[in-house]
This record gives structure tokens, C-alpha cells and sequence, in this order.
């Protein structure tokens, strides 16, 4: 019976709807993301799930056909005046790796060794290209036993990156929802948080669902085309095609949206997301458990560390600075879904909830981008080389 697609589809389901549910009425304490990966792994290890669950469901290979698209919607949200406010978020974004690198280098090869240090350090800037990068070179120096330690970082560093995010976009959410109370609140781009409008003056042929759904994806064929064929990875084409088409009016503000297709979207990428813990076995925590947990605890801590300080240096508020730092430990999609759950529970009515969403996104988006597309490519690649 497991092996019908909409069953196993319905199982895994039941976990993010389950996450869901348990965000809802924790007001944002627990994230959606947290309960479903956790809940997928006690599934798979006590054998309540099959093992190839996701495989059997099919819906994964649909989300990842979908993260393209995904990323180009995510450059509609973010316009040109919008773009040149986020500089600090880079900084921010960079300062918390450059403090997780200071701290987690020297402590792990003191502690373990540098092979193990550099194995936890790439991966735990970014995701998975960094982690693709550090296991080929560890597998190619003849150090297979520490291929684990990059796959587990990038399993669990989002479980504990994500409570902690959260909990500072909530303090900030509020000290916005004070800032409006009083009447001094001012948006990142210096304008009204509600004046945002859609650059794009929708024509008869682009009300068409269906034509605006086929032009998010010709604009990610086309970013996963040059991604093939430049060194720069495809997410970074995607995200700007989609500043550059929503700019020149070839998208929409809210493309995906405006096509009725953001939910499953979303959701087909949030099996891919889950689907990266698919490998993880309880003997492979076990063994590795103290260099992982150090790593993690320290990594964390720099990122903290690192993105407070620059954020005091640019001038934000560390509750609204040291969330985009951490993005390094989810990156997309969580720093979306972080977003919309935080917004989604402090706001006290829908002009609130948009206030507070459109704040918090942008540079959540831009450090994820940062972070995880770029920064820990570099540093990954920089590191292995090392050994």
C-alpha cells in the first residue's frame, strides 16, 4: 500500500501539516520545518516509514524541478529600489561566516583534527554544493570516513539554526508592531511599508494563469541553462532573471502567486528540503556525534557572534541582523517560510502581517543568497583545497 505515489505522498504530507498546525498555535515558536525533518527521521528509524518513502512518492522529483521556478519568484519580490537597501545584509550575511570560521577552525583542529574542521566548516556556511565540494575532496584524499560530518551538518544545522532565527524575528516583528503603534515606523527602503505596487500593468494576455506560470519557467530554463555553462550556479541566474524580468515587465510582482501555483511550489520544494535527511542513520549520528555537536554549537555561536557585531557596525538592530547571518544554517526555503510564519503570528491584522512580511524578507532572501549560493561555494572550495 506504501508504494502507491499519493499514499506515500499523503504520509510525508502529514508531517509538514502536522509542522504546520504545531506553528500555528506556538505563534512561530516552532518552526514548520523543525517538526517535519524531525518527525521524517523517527518515521524512517523506527521503520513506520519505509526507507525510499520519498522516492515511492515521486513528489520530491517534482520539487526539484520546482526550485528554479521558485527562486525566480523570489527575485519578483524583491524591486530595484528594494535591492539597493539590502548591501548590509551581505555584510551581515559575510560577517557570520567570517565569525564561525575564526572560532570553528582552530577550536575543532585543537580538539579533533583540521581534516574534521574542514569538513564541518564548508557545509555549515551553506548547503549543498558546499557539501558536494567537501565530500568529492574528502573521497578523492582517501578521508571517506569524514564524508559523514558535512552530511550531517548540512542534515541538522538547519534544526538548530531555525528556533534561533526565529526567536530574534519575533523580537523584531514586535519592536515593528511598536514602531507602527507609534506612528515612526519607516520601511528599509525609506518609503511606506504598504506603497509597494506591482511595476507591471497587467495586459489581457498576461491574465492568463497559465502564461504567467510559462514564463516563471522559461525564466528558470533559462537560468539553469546558464548555470550549466557559466561557473555561476544556476540559483543565482534564476534570482536575477527574476529582478531583471519583474524590472523590464516581462514577470509580475509575486509571480508564482499571481499564478496560483506558490503553494505547491513551495511544498514540492519542502519534500526536497526533507529529503536530504533521507540518508541519515542513527549509527552515523551516534559515531559522529561530538565533532558534529561541537561544530554546530560553535558554528552557531560565530554566526551569532560574527552577525551581531556587524550588524552593530552597519547600524541594524541585532534582532532584525543576527537572523540574516543565520540564514547560512537553512537558506531557502526556509528563510521564506521563517518569514511568512513570523508575520503570520504577531501581526494583528492583514495590512500588519504584509508590514511585517515585506521587512523581514528581503534581507532574510539576500543573506540566504549570500550565504549559502555563494559564500559557501567560495569558502568551500578555498578550504578543501587545503587539504
Amino acid at each position: 500500500m506504501l508504494s502507491n505515489p499519493l499514499i506515500a505522498t499523503v504520509l510525508v504530507f502529514s508531517l509538514i501539516a502536522l509542522g504546520e498546525w504545531i506553528s500555528i498555535i506556538s505563534r512561530a515558536r516552532i518552526p514548520m520545518l523543525l517538526t517535519a525533518m524531525l518527525g521524517f527521521l523517527l518515521m524512517t528509524w523506527t521503520g513506520i516509514f519505509p526507507a525510499d518513502i520519498l522516492e515511492k512518492s515521486t513528489f520530491a522529483a517534482l520539487g526539484a524541478i520546482l526550485i528554479g521556478p521558485a527562486i525566480v519568484h523570489m527575485g519578483t519580490l524583491i524591486p530595484f529600489s528594494m535591492l539597493k537597501s539590502q548591501l548590509k545584509a551581505v555584510f551581515i550575511a559575510l560577517g557570520g561566516i567570517v565569525g564561525a570560521a575564526i572560532i570553528v577552525l582552530p577550536t575543532i583542529t585543537l580538539l579533533f583534527n583540521y581534516p574534521t574542521a574542514v569538513a564541518g566548516m564548508g557545509p555549515l556556511s551553506g548547503g549543498i554544493i558546499a557539501l558536494i565540494i567537501t565530500s568529492e575532496k574528502l573521497a578523492g584524499i582517501g578521508q571517506s570516513a569524514l564524508v559523514v560530518i558535512p552530511a550531517l551538518i548540512v542534515a541538522f544545522q538547519g534544526v538548530l539554526g531555525m528556533p534561533i532565527a526565529l526567536n530574534f524575528m519575533r523580537r523584531y516583528a514586535i519592536k515593528i508592531q511598536n514602531q507602527l503603534d507609534n506612528g515612526v515606523f519607516v520601511a528599509t527602503d525609506g518609503t511606506s511599508a504598504d506603497t509597494e505596487k506591482s511595476a507591471v500593468k497587467e495586459s489581457a494576455w498576461k491574465k492568463s494563469t497559465t502564461l504567467k506560470l510559462f514564463f516563471v519557467f522559461v525564466g528558470a530554463a533559462i537560468g539553469v541553462s546558464l548555470g550549466e555553462v557559466t561557473p555561476i550556479h544556476y540559483s543565482l541566474w534564476c534570482l536575477v532573471i527574476g529582478i531583471i524580468g519583474l524590472k523590464l515587465g516581462f514577470f509580475e510582482n509575486r509571480s508564482l502567486e499571481k499564478a496560483n501555483s506558490f503553494t505547491i511550489t513551495m511544498l514540492g520544494i519542502i519534500f526536497v528540503v526533507i529529503g536530504t535527511m533521507a540518508d541519515v542513520t542513527p549509527q552515523q549520528v551516534i559515531s559522529n556525534l561530538p565533532s558534529i555537536l561541537t561544530i554546530l554549537v560553535l558554528g552557531t555561536f560565530g554566526i551569532c557572534l560574527g552577525g551581531f557585531i556587524t550588524a552593530k557596525i552597519v547600524k541594524w538592530h541585532p534582532y532584525k541582523g543576527m537572523p540574516v547571518a543565520l540564514t547560512a544554517l537553512f537558506g531557502f526555503p526556509g528563510d521564506y517560510i521563517l518569514c511568512e510564519e513570523v508575520s503570520r503570528s504577531v501581526a494583528r491584522n492583514e495590512k500588519e502581517e504584509k508590514i511585517i512580511f515585506n521587512e523581514l524578507l528581503a534581507p532574510m532572501l539576500i543573506g540566504g543568497f549570500t550565504t549559502v549560493t555563494v559564500a559557501s561555494v567560495v569558502i568551500a572550495g578555498v578550504l578543501v583545497q587545503t587539504l
